[in-house]
């Protein structure tokens, strides 16, 4: 964290520090210049740290007691800046990490993966990061994204998620090729010519890549793919939530490759 000279307490919502905090939640486009972006509340700081993010700057509410160096702020300075409420009156600035593909290192000979193409919504790709971290999936790539991983929607719905997965971002010709280079199988979740999810074998190094609600996947990825499967729909009602199949998929996934595994308090 940047060391900050003395301690101040900033009592106006026209400081140049609280405008710029209020930039930074709302602009993606700034976020991008800067390198920076916000993260707010205790938990998904004290991540943030614990991943190696650095805090550059720590704002938190009179009266509020944390460990960090820190700018005090009143409460209405502080309702100005936060983005969401009850987050516990603390909010820091911190550096953005490059998100490479070519950095991506797998400490599985057979790792899982998650792809997403032109997922949308902020709130869905936070909420399959934050799956994605509970399954310990081996990387999440976001392909031709339209939202940065640091919408602080997205941190929120992610509960810190974002800070602790390996992500990268590329485009999906970059990821193809990546997959491909390393002989990772290609799932894509789709309807058409597809089989259901929990007859295809997804022990070995697999990729499942999913597409948006409205368009789903494009047609390179469904030339790529080494198979197609598909959650089986009973109802009327043709698709689910990206970030709901997402967590089916996941979690498939997961109980193929581990499937002595038995909860200690399980009942025999």
């Amino acid at each position: 964290m940047s060391a900050i000279m003395e301690e101040m307490t900033i009592t106006s919502v026209q400081n140049a520090r609280v405008k710029h905090v209020v930039a930074l939640q709302q602009k993606s486009a700034l976020r991008r210049e800067e390198g920076r972006f916000v993260v707010e509340g205790q938990r998904e700081i004290e991540h943030c740290i614990a991943c190696g993010y650095e805090i550059e700057e720590m704002f938190v509410l009179d009266g509020l007691a944390v460990e960090h160096e820190h700018i005090v702020v009143t409460p209405q300075v502080y309702e100005k800046m936060a983005y969401r409420e009850g987050t516990e009156g603390i909010i820091a600035v911190a550096k953005c990490k490059a998100h490479r593909l070519k950095d991506l290192a797998f400490k599985n000979s057979d790792p899982l993966i998650v792809v997403l193409e032109s997922v949308e919504k902020p709130g869905n790709l936070g909420a399959i990061l934050r799956t994605a971290e509970a399954a310990q999936v081996d990387a999440v790539i976001v392909c031709d994204p339209l939202t940065d991983l640091y919408n602080p929607n997205l941190i929120r719905a992610s509960i810190g998620g974002v800070f602790s997965v390996p992500t990268a971002v590329c485009s999906s010709k970059e990821c193809i090729d990546f997959l491909k280079e390393h002989q990772i199988r290609i799932l894509t979740a789709q309807l058409q010519d597809s089989y259901d999810y929990y007859d295809y074998d997804m022990g070995h190094a697999t990729a499942i890549v999913m597409g948006t609600e409205s368009t789903g996947l494009s047609q390179q990825w469904r030339e790529a793919a080494d198979a197609h499967i598909r959650i089986p729909m009973l109802g009327c009602l043709d698709s689910l939530n990206v970030s709901v199949s997402a967590a089916i998929l996941m979690y498939e996934a997961v109980r193929q490759r581990h499937k002595v595994y038995q909860h200690p308090d399980a009942r025999m």
